[in-house]
């Protein structure tokens, strides 16, 4: 029950409401209210206070959070490990949308025929890295820089570079009048995974005029002729011609990772699909 209690203080944090906790633990918004109240009871403390429309945690209960998030992190990952795993139990696995979209489409439809109960959800790389940590995932595919010390396995799947699109002249793609620069769209280079390319960017005279925090509107301002627009070399088949005439950076792009809880490979069906990933793009790499 403290364990419950615990974890939906954490999700309150971060959903802001009642219903959206509810949604993510699967329970009624009654049940919700009634653990925050269990753990209050617990710990003779009051833990939240409404704030217009949403749920505000007290100082205390922040305080809390900061002492017990790691430990709480760890402790539902170890619970995940030790979860029986039946072929017919929901496999989740978290991944990057535009992986998703780039390099799994056709492969996940395939290998979801013979294991149709992989249950995929798309985040950016920091919820999912602390998907796949606190167990929520048993298996994560990131993209961009992993930060340090995030305590997880982590394979190196694929460096995908980097494309400016609706980019016709190659001078200025390279960056030619350096002393203004030249403006591009771009993903949001303040994700902590996207925070390593405003350097090389800078290196090659390309200034961010704006930063969207979704492919797929890049990918539509691409295709409608507004750019110049950096796309990963996954979605440019997404942009149709505009992707065709797409001008290549030379040493820029992003890591694709791999990243599972170390005792995850032990589970038979867990290490038969992480072998079909690598087959997989070790193939992407081939077509190369």
């Amino acid at each position: 029950m403290l364990l419950e209690g615990l974890e939906t203080l954490s999700l309150l944090a971060s959903e802001g409401t009642m219903a959206k906790v509810a949604s993510r633990l699967y329970i009624s918004q009654s049940a919700v209210s009634k653990r925050i109240a269990q753990l209050e009871q617990r710990l003779g403390k009051k833990l939240i206070e409404p704030d217009g429309r949403q749920i505000r945690l007290t100082p205390q209960a922040l305080e809390l959070l900061a002492r017990v998030a790691p430990s709480l992190a760890e402790m539902k990952g170890v619970l995940a490990d030790s979860q029986t795993l039946t072929d017919r139990t929901p496999l989740p696995v978290a991944c990057s949308e535009t992986l998703l979209a780039g390099y799994l489409a056709r492969f996940m439809h395939q290998y979801l025929s013979q294991d149709p109960h992989i249950a995929l959800s798309t985040h950016h790389t920091p919820v999912i890295l602390a998907r796949v940590r606190g167990g929520d995932a048993l298996l994560g595919i990131c993209a961009g820089r992993l930060p340090p010390g995030h305590g997880l396995c982590a394979e190196l799947l694929l460096e995908e570079p980097f494309y400016l699109v609706g980019e016709n002249d190659a001078d200025q793609a390279q960056g030619a009048r350096r002393d203004q620069g030249r403006p591009i769209l771009t993903m949001d280079l303040d994700n902590p995974s996207n925070r390593y390319l405003r350097e090389p960017l800078a290196a090659l005279g390309l200034v961010p005029a704006m930063e969207l925090d979704s492919y797929l509107a890049l990918i539509e301002l691409a295709k409608a002729g507004i750019g110049p627009v950096l796309l990963p070399a996954g979605l440019l088949a997404l942009v149709g011609e505009q992707g065709q005439r797409a001008q290549p950076l030379p040493g820029l792009g992003r890591p694709l990772h791999l990243v599972y809880r170390q005792s995850s490979l032990k589970r038979e069906r867990i290490a038969r699909l992480v072998e079909g990933i690598r087959t997989h793009f070790a193939q992407v790499q081939e077509r190369r």
